[in-house]
């Protein structure tokens, strides 16, 4: 029953939640709580959260695109009485609940990366299937592009972040072919950068069932939005909103982020560092969060069905001390 509920429910919005039922049983939401989705997106995961919400429960939705921000006032319309929207990045977390004049929660959910729509829209520039000009900002009110990476990184500084961020083996490669085509002409497209890339490949790697420029076009995203730089100030902000008994769910998408979330958690959940032959504790480190399961949770086979997406989602749940 509750795959075709969400299935049909997100139907008209283009977008399917990713863990559903793990994120609302890991945030064990409580009627009366206060809860942030740092992440809103197309609300999908927020509706869900609400419904289970009383007229005491409040939401807080954050996200960087202004677009999500305006599905979700259409979205969310029948419990808007307890939700409250905020154009923001994650990263402002803290700063953000503290304009809202909100000292703890109860609960905290991040889903990492570019959202469905943001994919499905051409123009945004994110995906690789559609010639569109280069952009890929997550806030269209940032000054970075995708543009600006490709015309004015150094070949240094290309071939580190498809190498570091895109896991790309080609990176040299390719970044010496977007230097010496950008030295004739501007790159403008997601096509064009796609052509050369295909370019810059062995024939061998272009018959691989992946995408010859997915890792390039994640590379790039990530480094236009710093979404590798934000994660460990955010999941520390985050431990220190939550109250004791609050929940942490951190949803990502690719092996990067997930190692630098498993880390921080780790480090988060690690109580005296001293050395092992100190008679007593000297640091006073103690532990702020306890993990919830030490392995990561991932989609079925049930959800894969419906959400080819998921296949590549971990979740990872830690709770406040």
């Amino acid at each position: 029953m509750g795959f075709d509920r969400n299935a049909a429910s997100d139907q008209a919005f283009g977008h399917k939640p990713v863990l559903l039922e793990e994120c609302l049983t890991a945030l064990d939401i409580k009627p009366d709580g206060i809860y942030v989705d740092g992440t809103l997106g197309r609300a999908g995961h927020s509706l869900e959260i609400v419904k289970k919400l009383t007229g005491k429960g409040r939401l807080i939705c954050l996200d960087r695109d202004e677009t999500a921000i305006e599905a979700a006032k259409i979205r969310l319309a029948d419990y808007l009485d307890r939700v409250t929207l905020v154009h923001s990045n994650f990263s402002r977390i803290a700063e953000v609940l503290h304009e809202l004049d909100i000292p703890g929660v109860d609960g905290m959910l991040f889903d990492l990366g570019v959202s469905s729509p943001q994919l499905d829209e051409a123009q945004r520039g994110f995906s690789y299937m559609h010639d569109a000009p280069l952009d890929m900002r997550m806030d269209r009110t940032a000054a970075l592009t995708a543009r600006d990476v490709v015309n004015d990184w150094s070949y240094e500084d290309l071939r580190r972040i498809l190498f570091e961020y895109g896991e790309e083996r080609y990176a040299p490669a390719i970044a010496k072919a977007i230097v010496r085509r950008r030295q004739e002409a501007a790159i403008e497209t997601t096509g064009q950068l796609v052509d050369i890339i295909r370019t810059a490949m062995p024939p061998a790697a272009l018959r691989e069932k992946q995408h010859p420029a997915k890792r390039s076009f994640q590379a790039i995203r990530i480094a236009v939005n710093d979404e590798l730089g934000e994660l460990p100030p955010m999941l520390q902000a985050a431990s220190d909103a939550l109250r004791p008994g609050g929940r942490l769910a951190v949803i990502s998408f690719h092996s990067l982020e997930d190692r630098i979330i498993k880390k921080t958690l780790q480090e988060l959940s690690t109580g005296c560092t001293c050395p092992p032959n100190f008679p007593v504790c000297v640091c006073g480190k103690k532990p702020k969060m306890k993990l919830v399961g030490r392995k990561p949770i991932v989609a079925g086979e049930a959800e894969l069905v419906y959400n080819p997406r998921a296949r590549s989602a971990k979740l990872r749940v830690a709770e406040k001390l």
